[in-house]
């Protein structure tokens, strides 16, 4: 990041394209966020079981340009409105990366303004500041904890302020989307599988199998769930393979995945005496996941925050707030085209 002296706090456009997901947005600090498009390529990807990084790629050079387009006219904007251009540098796939990053570079050089490399997971991190707070809520301000969990990663972030991060634990195999996934695919659920086992849960009886909770019979905030994969397959290779065995097993499953994500976040609460608790991520949307944590903080008295469902996969609002905050601290990118495929969340400078 280079530190300018002259910060401007204009419309600031956001690029999202480290996965599977193209998404483009306008954000303005004071004004909130001023139109937003997302295109998913969940079809494409269904063909093969899986996201085929090539054609990520690709896809994202179809779409992406045309999506700037339906941002700004839903905007009422033009490209010469535009006080800066922020984009996903990473982590994600390193050709759908440098797609995003690309466009987002030539933009900004063609238009003389900033450009602001942002890492994926502080816009997911930061997502929740795009929501009004609840009624009687506080608006959302460090310090918090924040759970970050999706099909790439699954994290728990000690947040002292924006842009000071600490990992206070992290997934040691599959991470929690992942595992939804994969898990998914195991029972012969439909691409992609971690909505489709949530969905069929709905209907599935939580006392018919139950599951470990991994990791949480020891102490430590760091996540595993390989182990609880294997131990679902097992059942599953050994039932009736009945539809409403299915529902029972998914439903299951999903109850370990949400009360083993529960018992660490109130764990790192208390380790760091923070009462906020940040959720978000593509498994944030998760209905359950979101019920038990609310509940617990009714409880506990601490206030948890989530980002509207559309919001907690990828999309180009989150990357347009963040960079919108990043510009405010006069924190731009250099003019190359850089992106990290891995990033290590605790690297960022702090928002001053």
């Amino acid at each position: 990041m280079i530190n300018s002296k002259s910060p401007v706090t204009g419309p600031v456009l956001g690029i999202e394209s480290s996965c599977d997901e193209t998404g483009v947005a306008v954000y303005q600090a004071g004004r909130g966020l001023l139109a937003h498009r997302l295109y998913s390529q969940i079809k494409l990807h269904a063909l093969y079981g899986g996201v085929v990084p090539e054609l990520a790629s690709r896809d994202h050079v179809r779409k992406l340009v045309p999506l700037l387009r339906q941002t700004l006219d839903e905007g009422g904007l033009k490209v010469s409105d535009l006080s800066a251009v922020a984009y996903t540098a990473g982590p994600g796939l390193i050709g759908a990366l440098l797609v995003g990053a690309s466009v987002a570079r030539s933009l900004a050089w063609a238009l003389e303004i900033p450009a602001i490399a942002i890492h994926h997971m502080e816009g997911h991190l930061l997502a929740p500041l795009l929501e009004e707070p609840a009624p009687g809520g506080e608006p959302l301000a460090p310090p918090f904890v924040a759970l970050l969990v999706s099909g790439g990663h699954s994290l728990l972030v000690g947040v002292g302020k924006i842009g000071s991060y600490t990992i206070l634990g992290d997934t040691l195999d599959d991470a929690a989307g992942e595992a939804f996934d994969k898990t998914a695919k195991l029972m012969g659920l439909p691409y992609p599988g971690g909505p489709a086992l949530a969905k069929i849960a709905e209907t599935g009886d939580p006392k018919a199998f139950k599951f470990s909770r991994p990791m949480t019979d020891r102490p430590g905030l760091d996540f595993s769930f390989s182990g609880l994969k294997t131990q679902v397959l097992l059942a599953w290779q050994g039932s009736d393979h009945a539809e409403a065995t299915r529902a029972n097993v998914a439903r299951g499953f999903e109850e370990a995945i949400v009360e083993t994500l529960a018992i660490k976040c109130r764990r790192a609460l208390a380790q760091t005496g923070y009462r906020k608790l940040v959720v978000s991520g593509g498994v944030g949307a998760n209905k359950r996941l979101r019920a038990q944590l609310a509940a617990a903080g009714e409880r506990e008295g601490f206030q948890t925050y989530f980002p509207r469902l559309a919001f907690c996969t990828d999309n180009g609002a989150m990357i347009a707030l963040a960079g919108s905050i990043r510009l405010a601290a006069g924190q731009t990118t250099g003019p190359e085209i850089r992106v990290q495929p891995r990033w290590d969340l605790q690297a960022l400078p702090a928002v001053a």
